[in-house]
């Protein structure tokens, strides 16, 4: 699977390159799309089975991901987990759940992303949860790309990268001028 991964990126032209702000805050040379790979609905279809595949923990009541990235992937993961979806996406600069969606209190979920980089969005989803009196069993990504953090519950993802991040007072294509692009989804 990890080279199916990484091939359908290359493919799809989903690992770019140049000087990008990542929802985090960093700056990054390089950035991956999971969009892309995940626009073929057999695909997305075959990453969501095998986040599930990955799965060892109890089976969650539902699945939880942050919009945008979470959401094909989350769902299909849930598909092949046989549990209900939903996504929580920002409203007034925090995740919230919307659109009707609710969680009873006591449930469970696993928290499904595209891309683990600094863990934020998946901790943000997590409190949510918390807040909402719902447990989190644990975290799937598609790709990881933190570099080694770990979580305060288990996690896990299909490929891991070892992209380079800066701070931006550090980052050197700043001091270069390179344009900055800001391609996630965080506002």
């Amino acid at each position: 699977m990890k080279k199916d991964l990484l091939a359908a990126l290359k493919e799809n032209g989903a690992l770019l390159g140049g000087h990008f702000l990542l929802s985090s805050g960093l700056h990054s040379p390089d950035y991956v799309q999971c969009a892309l790979a995940l626009k073929s609905p057999a695909r997305a279809r075959e990453y969501g089975g095998a986040l599930a595949a990955l799965w060892t923990g109890a089976r969650p009541d539902a699945v939880l991901s942050p919009a945008m990235g979470g959401l094909i992937i989350g769902h299909e993961t849930a598909a092949a987990l046989g549990v209900d979806f939903i996504f929580a996406e920002r409203q007034e600069g925090k995740l919230a759940l919307r659109r009707g969606f609710s969680l009873p209190r006591g449930a469970s979920v696993v928290i499904v992303e595209d891309v683990f980089t600094t863990g934020k969005s998946t901790m943000e989803t997590a409190e949510l949860a918390g807040g909402l009196g719902v447990k989190v069993l644990g975290a799937l990504s598609m790709i990881d790309r933190t570099g080694g953090l770990s979580f305060p519950f288990p996690a896990a993802s299909l490929l891991k990268l070892g992209l380079t991040v800066y701070s931006p007072s550090d980052c050197p294509l700043c001091a270069a001028g390179a344009p900055l692009v800001k391609p996630g989804s965080r506002t």
